[in-house]
């Protein structure tokens, strides 16, 4: 349920509908959590989840035989750490590859393998995608890659909703998995600050993750229990953004952050930390949010009671994230994936 997989699963689906025949390998587990294209093959290398250190050679050796059997003609792999798996796997082979980037740079979420894996897909992918500007500049900065650096954000996944969200409800919302990064920690302190002045609202965090036992337990020891709600992963996100009036957004660094986007398409005003990658380049502050300082319990509780407690700022705030949603929608940014694993050889192309 994490977020590669649902874009994984939101630009097969785009290029499947635009003709592609698309196919998804995974390294373990033929079940999707999202909704695939008819047209679209799934299809796994493990029933289970290996040891890739001791099935290091099965797993080139079963991407490799994919890709023959199936005659691929563009590997787009859905994260810069499968480089150490798909470029020998693929040796020979011809393929137009492509890596797509879901962290940002100066991440590698605690493996330093990902390192060598970027500075591999810098130097033999045809393309790297990342998700921001800011990103894109970094890899250039850092790597001079070989490859073509693309930015292609992430699309809504769902069409734009013809009308903002009621905010009726005295709910501040957030999503995300119940991990460090994610910040949730940050964002029960300064509920218990929000909750004490403002007494009618509640807090729903939707997500799951390892981070669960430690956040149940952090929400009793603030004596959250009756204004703090973790209903875990979200089914229906319409629902979710529909039932809210203020999102926030606690993370300590994000790749993107496409529940910005999607809160703000639902016409929710925005409260986000200043992330270095995704809220600082899809932010306008004053303009589309309210953005604050990463670890900042007591910034986070101010900017929350700002939008609480002065209802034109947060209709101002809302309207212009809708305006900033409409930029993202899944028709246009899957043409720009179309383009790219329609593009020619740079060599061809001269």
């Amino acid at each position: 349920m994490a977020g590669a997989e649902r874009m994984t699963a939101t630009i097969a689906n785009a290029l499947a509908e635009l003709g592609h025949d698309v196919t998804i390998l995974s390294l373990w587990d033929t079940a999707s959590q999202f909704r695939l294209h008819p047209r679209i093959r799934h299809e796994a290398l493990f029933a289970q989840r290996p040891s890739f250190r001791r099935a290091y050679l099965a797993t080139v050796a079963g991407i490799r035989r994919h890709c023959a059997t199936h005659r691929i003609d563009v590997l787009v792999q859905v994260d810069t750490m499968l480089a150490l798996f798909v470029l020998p796997a693929t040796v020979g082979l011809g393929l137009h590859h492509i890596a797509w980037e879901h962290c940002h740079f100066d991440e590698d979420l605690g493996k330093p393998a990902r390192k060598v894996a970027r500075r591999l897909a810098a130097r033999f992918c045809r393309q790297v995608v990342v998700l921001t500007e800011r990103d894109r500049l970094r890899w250039l900065e850092a790597l001079r890659p070989r490859s073509e650096v693309a930015c292609i954000p992430n699309p809504l996944p769902f069409p734009m909703p013809a009308e903002s969200a009621p905010r009726t409800q005295k709910t501040v919302l957030a999503m995300g998995r119940l991990v460090a990064a994610k910040g949730f920690d940050v964002l029960l302190h300064a509920w218990q600050r929000v909750a004490a002045q403002e007494p009618g609202w509640q807090l729903v965090i939707h997500g799951e993750g390892e981070e669960r036992p430690a956040l149940t337990a952090l929400v009793g020891k603030l004596q959250l229990e009756d204004r703090v709600s973790l209903p875990g992963v979200c089914h229906d996100p319409a629902q979710a953004y529909g039932r809210a009036s203020v999102f926030c957004l606690s993370s300590r660094y994000e790749g993107f952050g496409l529940v910005l986007i999607e809160a703000m398409a639902f016409g929710l005003p925005v409260v986000s930390t200043d992330c270095e990658t995704g809220p600082r380049e899809l932010l306008a502050p004053g303009q589309d949010a309210l953005v604050v300082a990463t670890d900042d319990a007591d910034a986070l509780a101010k900017a929350l009671l700002t939008v609480i407690r002065q209802p034109e700022m947060a209709s101002r705030l809302a309207a212009g994230g809708r305006q900033k949603a409409s930029e993202f929608t899944l028709e246009r940014l899957a043409l720009q994936w179309h383009a790219l694993v329609e593009a020619p050889p740079a060599s061809a192309a001269r």
